[in-house]
């Protein structure tokens, strides 16, 4: 996936009201940004980190700036967009690029779906009509000192509710697929954040053995784009 326009730079002030941030430019000009993500962004919003941000061409926004990338100071990349995370999976399943998902001819994105009123990120279909249900989660938050990845980094009713909606679409004889996307170059390793959200866990942990595949794939990321590269495996740590 490469970005629609030409990323600049500045230099993170703060993260507040969730979707705003106030970055300095290098003529020290102090802007407010657009920060398309709702979750704690655990080492993701340090002051001092660089940021770096589109423009949109879109004039009815009142911030045209958007938050995509984080670069800390110790040179790791972070693709701070959660928006980005479900067209990066898309395209990367319409290019053939993950094995997993070849045998599928049709993909459509936020399809209504389950007992709980809830939207699947992505719905594949083959010529034989069989579904695949994919929910995508991003993986920012890292330990620095062992290099894993975890997911969630805060409580997330949302997700545990995915979790019982996939286990149910299994439960009816389809696929459905857990496909969590590291967005951060120094993760090497992944585990469900057991000490943050023990539900969401354990109903992972639950569906992993009920039939809902389980996927992790780490990715490169620059100013450029950002493409999947290797798949890792997924470790529970009771």
């Amino acid at each position: 996936m490469y970005f629609p326009t030409h990323l600049q730079s500045a230099i993170l002030i703060k993260r507040y009201k969730r979707f705003l941030a106030d970055v300095k430019l290098d003529n020290g000009e102090i802007i407010t940004i657009h920060c398309a993500n709702t979750g704690a962004m655990t080492g993701c919003a340090n002051e001092g980190d660089i940021v770096w941000f589109s423009i949109s061409n879109n004039t009815k926004r009142k911030y045209p700036l958007s938050w995509e990338l984080t670069q800390t100071h110790q040179n790791d990349w972070i693709c701070v967009n959660t928006i980005r995370a479900n067209q990066i999976v898309k395209e990367a399943i319409v290019n053939n690029e993950l094995e997993e998902f070849l045998y599928y001819n049709d993909i459509k994105s936020e399809v209504k779906y389950g007992l709980e009123n809830s939207r699947i990120d992505l719905l594949l279909t083959n010529l034989d009509q069989n579904a695949c249900y994919i929910e995508v989660k991003s993986v920012t938050f890292c330990n620095p000192i062992n290099k894993f990845g975890y997911f969630p980094d805060a409580i997330t009713n949302r997700g545990q509710k995915h979790l019982r909606e996939l286990i149910n679409i299994v439960n009816q004889g389809k696929q459905a697929v857990v496909f969590f996307l590291v967005l951060h170059t120094g993760i090497d390793y992944f585990s469900p954040a057991n000490n943050i959200d023990p539900i969401y866990s354990s109903l992972l942990k639950q569906a992993h053995q009920c039939g809902v595949k389980l996927l992790c794939y780490k990715t490169d990321i620059s100013t450029k784009g950002i493409r999947i590269t290797e798949k890792i495996p997924i470790i529970f740590n009771d």
